[in-house]
């Protein structure tokens, strides 16, 4: 019978590109949830966007940046900074911008696993997106 473990490796390449702009880089899935790394290039601004049916956790990994957040009864703007850690409740619209210096880079945890680039909605974000979406 074959291992369900798995080990992968962190790709060269990204393998998408999600629909707030950012680089994904596939690490793993389970029934439950998937894990990805995200790069934002050094200057850029992301995509506003909210998510239909996940909910996400970040792990900022790389590189400084502010992320804004707004649900129905709150809304907020955080720095993002190495060993910094944030929610995604699910429908809570978001959008991120990574500081001249370098990239930002996090790593998320969808719940449960993206299901698709139909699964991100357009939202309303206080800045305007230098990088292209994702299809």
């Amino acid at each position: 019978m074959p291992s369900r473990f798995a080990t992968r490796s962190l790709g060269r390449e990204p393998d998408a590109v999600a629909p707030d702009g950012t680089a994904v880089r596939l690490l793993h899935a389970l029934e439950g949830g998937s894990l990805a790394h995200f790069e934002l290039p050094a200057g850029a601004v992301s995509h506003a966007v909210a998510h239909r049916t996940v909910e996400e956790l970040w792990f900022v990994v790389a590189g400084r940046g502010r992320l804004w957040r707004r649900s129905e009864t709150d809304e907020s703007v955080e720095t993002l900074a190495p060993g910094v850690a944030v929610t995604i409740p699910l429908g809570t619209a978001f959008q991120f911008q990574a500081d001249a210096e370098a990239p930002l880079a996090f790593i998320a945890v969808t719940m449960p696993p993206w299901p698709g680039m139909d699964e991100a909605v357009r939202a309303a974000g206080p800045w305007t997106p230098t990088v292209p979406a994702g299809r």
